[in-house]
């Protein structure tokens, strides 16, 4: 990622944060929208669920100067996606419904090369997790 891209990521998740629970509101909707097949897999409160994803996402996004180091702990966090029944297709879900929900929240601020950012960010964190994925003996 260029340095412009991971300025563009921060500052627009800033935008993100005063909002989380919204947010997170809206990504979860979407994301059962776009593929109804993953609702099964949260059976917990979705309000905490929703602050997990936004910590975690901020997490990502706060690390992004030095992705490498985050690099085990994304593997470790999709290898435990295994165990909730996660399937390697649908991190496309999970991807669509993240910039979806961005472009809600930002409106005209999620511009092109926002859009862009994020969805090099997004990418760089599935396949992340979707190695650590496949190097779990549940997913076999």
């Amino acid at each position: 990622m260029t340095r412009a891209e991971v300025i563009l990521v921060q500052h627009s998740f800033q935008r993100l944060v005063p909002v989380g629970d919204l947010a997170a509101a809206l990504f979860y909707a979407r994301l059962f929208e776009l593929d109804p097949a993953v609702r099964p897999l949260f059976s917990g409160e979705m309000r905490e669920q929703g602050r997990k994803l936004m910590a975690m996402l901020g997490y990502a996004v706060s690390s992004l100067d030095h992705l490498d180091r985050m690099m085990p702990a994304l593997r470790a966090l999709g290898a435990r996606h295994v165990g909730y029944g996660a399937l390697e297709e649908h991190y496309a879900s999970v991807g669509a419904a993240l910039l979806w929900m961005l472009q809600k929240i930002l409106g005209p601020e999620f511009t092109p090369a926002v859009c862009t950012a994020w969805t090099e960010t997004y990418s760089r964190l599935a396949t992340a997790m979707i190695e650590g994925q496949r190097s779990t003996p549940l997913a076999a």
